[in-house]
């Protein structure tokens, strides 16, 4: 099973650099790229925080591959 995300779509769209989430969320820009990639899996805490950065519900921007929408 593999966690899918759109960070970088959503990112892009509020104009903010790997750098810029990074500090919003409270973790290091490695962080980010990783996760963008989808070598890492977000912890709860961390996957809170994007979604709030994001205005969005958690289930909008992680979603587990395969899984019906």
């Amino acid at each position: 099973m593999e966690i899918k995300n759109r960070v970088k779509e959503l990112r892009a769209r509020d104009g903010l650099t790997q750098g810029a989430l990074a500090e919003k969320v409270h973790v290091t820009r490695q962080t980010i790229v990783a996760l963008e990639k989808g070598s890492y899996v977000p912890s709860l805490l961390l996957a809170m925080n994007i979604a709030r950065t994001f205005e969005m519900p958690v289930e909008e921007i992680f979603s587990i591959e395969g899984e019906d929408s």
